[in-house]
């Protein structure tokens, strides 16, 4: 069972330092927190500290002493990103969050909350996907380094815990998307790449999209700002060593996601999927059970969801943002 706070954290008064608040996440969190009221929201970007440099993290925590943190700074990217720059990945990732968890031991913050994501698990195991599952089998060779720094940060939130007792806790999420995702088709992930693509056929009139793959894969999505919402809910309520799975519960092929996202941006061409392109794992779904059993559950259906992320994407005039979330 879930190990819920014998007393809740209470964020009214405190400051919250979210590390990667240009990124999609962190952007959301601080949206969230903001909404909400009662805290102050600490945000430092890139031109201010260096997330990968120990001393320039140490050096803003003494000076700014936040009560909690929210680790959403990362390098991310899609397959061929992880695949093609192995070592920026691994590098970047650890030191980031090596850097933060350490220097919050170090200045006494009361509550961290580390972001992982579903590739720390095997490519091949049981679906839905369990916490357990964590280290059962081998990872998925093209993002692997990516995940090993994850299942690095989660180990690290443990360790600190059972040494000296840090309050520290980590949230897996399922595949995201909403608004200040990544639209780059050279780094983007399958939800925003297909919503550019088809956006782009329409109004270039074009009647044909191409698609990788075969499209049965199945994948699960949950909207961004709903993410949020569950971080700060497990911020308040959520205290155990273990890491929480961040599902929406279910998932849909990659075909019926092009049909939705045809539908929002009222294209009425055709798709042919490319065969000859890799599919990678035929289903991804998480167990989000231990976070049901919390107390919280996703809101947003899928295609409400993306109806609000091309919304963003039009109002933002099309914008792309690079892969880099850590500033």
């Amino acid at each position: 069972m879930p190990a819920m706070s014998d007393k809740a954290f209470d964020l009214s008064g405190k400051r919250i330092w979210v590390a990667g608040h240009r990124g999609m996440v962190g952007g959301a969190v601080v949206r969230h927190l903001e909404k909400m009221g009662g805290c102050t929201v600490l945000t430092a970007g890139r031109d201010v500290v260096d997330l990968t440099r120990q001393a320039a993290v140490e050096d803003w925590m003494e000076r700014h002493r936040p009560d909690a943190v929210v680790v959403a700074a990362a390098r991310v990217g899609g397959i061929k990103a992880n695949d093609t720059r192995p070592a920026e990945f691994i590098y970047e990732n650890l030191a980031i969050e090596t850097n933060i968890i350490h220097a919050a031991h170090r200045t006494g913050v009361a509550k961290l909350l580390f972001l992982g994501s579903s590739c720390i698990y095997p490519g091949d195991i049981a679906q839905p996907m369990r916490e357990d599952a964590l280290l059962t089998a081998p990872l998925e060779p093209t993002n692997q380094w990516y995940a090993i720094a994850k299942i690095a940060g989660i180990k690290m939130c443990q360790a600190y815990r059972r040494q000296y007792g840090c309050d520290y806790i980590s949230a897996m999420p399922t595949n995201l998307y909403g608004p200040g995702d990544n639209f780059d088709l050279e780094a983007s992930h399958v939800l925003p790449a297909l919503l550019r693509k088809i956006h782009t056929a329409k109004t270039e009139g074009r009647q044909e999209v191409v698609i990788w793959g075969s499209g049965k894969p199945m994948r699960e999505f949950m909207y961004v700002e709903d993410l949020a919402d569950a971080l700060v809910y497990l911020l308040q309520h959520y205290s155990g060593e273990d890491h929480v799975n961040v599902g929406v519960g279910s998932d849909v092929s990659i075909r019926e996601l092009a049909d939705i996202i045809a539908e929002v941006v009222g294209y009425q061409g055709r798709f042919v999927y490319d065969s000859t392109m890799p599919d990678g794992t035929p289903r991804k779904l998480m167990d989000s059970t231990r976070l049901s059993e919390l107390g919280w559950r996703s809101r947003t259906p899928l295609r409400e969801g993306v109806g609000k992320t091309y919304e963003w994407f039009l109002a933002n005039g099309a914008n792309l943002r690079l892969e880099v979330a850590h500033g």
